[in-house]
């Protein structure tokens, strides 16, 4: 991939240490020795990690009354002290700006070839989409519930619950499914802004049947389901690789 680039930043990102995560929305980050209260780009947990002094990478406000002027674009499992860090990204609004800079940039020919206008937020039935690109709908998904990569041994980490609240991804599937009578394609892209081997959807739950069920019944249909895997560093984001998932994806006890 010659020219992989997906968003270059204007300002590079800097390095801070995480001291506590202190409600949904707010990260304390040690920056140059001070504590500065940041914004979290996610209100659910980040896997199982306990963020308490893991590296991360922070952007700046350029509006001078924010509340908090840095955001935590992403955190890495390495220590502190290592030179070469790997970074997971978990500012999940700015995946869509990601794929749409991918998009625009042709950087999918693969997934969707010959395409024209990107359109943002296509509604499709009483779901809202997040693209339209030629003749096929794409909505992506960015998950963080589960950090699908080893975990150090230095890494802290907390007993969470089992997820169980799957009607949004339910009923976003079955509208791609759906949009299939009158377009000819369909793609639940699910986007990583790290390194992701290969996704595996976590349904160990009461309804877990449903679900591997509703998904089986939206493939027959024709809807694709794709990985995206981008790279952040304190630069910028690059695309790494795009591949679509045709093995059986759902992970059991």
């Amino acid at each position: 991939m010659e020219n992989n680039t997906v968003l270059k930043y204007e300002t590079p990102l800097i390095d801070g240490i995480i001291k506590k995560r202190k409600s949904q929305f707010t990260i304390d980050v040690v920056i140059d020795n001070e504590v500065v209260r940041c914004h979290c780009p996610t209100t659910g947990r980040i896997g199982n990690i306990d963020l308490s002094g893991i590296p991360c990478l922070l952007s700046k406000s350029n509006d001078p009354k924010r509340k908090t002027p840095y955001t935590v674009e992403a955190v890495s499992l390495d220590l502190p002290e290592s030179k070469e860090k790997s970074w997971i990204g978990i500012n999940q609004n700015a995946a869509n700006r990601y794929v749409e800079n991918a998009l625009v940039k042709g950087l999918f020919q693969d997934m969707v070839s010959g395409y024209g206008a990107v359109l943002r937020e296509q509604v499709l039935g009483i779901s809202k989409l997040d693209f339209l690109v030629g003749d096929t709908y794409i909505e992506v998904k960015t998950p963080l519930l589960s950090i699908q990569l080893p975990c150090p041994k230095h890494i802290k980490t907390k007993k969470v619950e089992k997820f169980s609240s799957t009607e949004r991804f339910i009923k976003h599937i079955n509208e791609l499914a759906a949009s299939l009578t009158t377009n000819q394609r369909a793609i639940l892209l699910v986007c990583f802004i790290y390194n992701n081997p290969g996704f595996k959807v976590e349904v160990r739950s009461i309804n877990s049947d449903f679900v591997e069920k509703e998904v089986q019944k939206c493939i027959s249909k024709g809807m694709e389901i794709w990985q995206v895997n981008f790279i952040i560093s304190k630069d910028g984001v690059k695309l790494q690789k795009y591949f679509e998932i045709t093995h059986d994806f759902m992970e059991k006890d």
